[in-house]
């Protein structure tokens, strides 16, 4: 039997850094499906077809080949990892990945990806759409300010200028456009383990979903 963990949350709650990780240390497979949609983003705008026709962006999504590698990201045959981290994407992927049948294709694709692995999966509908039978459901939330603060450092760090004003107002939209959205809404999966980052460092938090892991080993819960 096949060991599925899922980590979901919202935009700058530290999910990707800490799946990394925690996929890292256990040898497993790791899979951020938040970057399947915005690869597919990245299509969508390098072929300047409009956000409103969604004809055309399912399209894209039916056949595109988004392959991942460990930590690298590959649209066609081509490493997009760093691209599709830019501003331009961040500012429209919430739109593509509200799209019901883009996210029916890309779960799909998820689930092919992540069959017969073991596997830490991270994004918004892992433990509620992809994987509802994951054996460790985590959900990392932080505080909005804090979430902002970490993205806007993110982006400053690989020489993205941008001010914080802009950062905060872009993910308190993703937030609205997340939780509202009518296919896989942004919501706490049922029997997740909810914890908030906001004042936790990276190894604290590493620290705490390896505790909840040793429990699973030992069959406490």
């Amino acid at each position: 039997m096949t060991i599925k963990i899922a980590i979901d949350g919202p935009a700058g709650a530290g999910k990707s850094t800490i799946a990394k990780k925690v996929a890292r240390l256990l040898g497993f497979t790791y899979i951020d499906t938040g970057a399947m949609y915005r690869a597919i983003t990245l299509k969508v705008l390098r072929e300047n077809i409009p956000l409103s026709d969604k004809q055309k962006i399912i399209e894209i999504a039916r056949k595109s080949d988004v392959f991942l590698e460990g930590e690298k990201v590959f649209l066609d045959g081509e490493d997009v990892s760093e691209e599709i981290r830019k501003p331009a994407v961040s500012e429209k992927v919430s739109i593509v990945s509200q799209i019901p049948e883009v996210r029916k294709i890309l779960v799909n694709k998820q689930r092919e990806i992540a069959k017969d692995k073991n596997v830490v999966m991270d994004g918004r509908d892992i433990g509620t759409v992809v994987f509802p039978e994951a054996q460790l459901k985590f959900f990392l939330t932080a505080s909005l300010e804090e979430r902002a603060k970490r993205r806007y450092e993110e982006l400053r760090n690989k020489g993205t200028d941008v001010k914080y004003e802009k950062v905060l107002e872009e993910i308190k939209v993703r937030d609205d456009m997340d939780s509202k959205r009518k296919d896989s809404p942004l919501i706490i999966p049922e029997n997740a383990i909810v914890i908030d980052t906001t004042h936790l460092t990276e190894e604290e938090v590493v620290k705490k979903v390896f505790e909840e892991i040793k429990k699973i080993v030992r069959g406490e819960i």
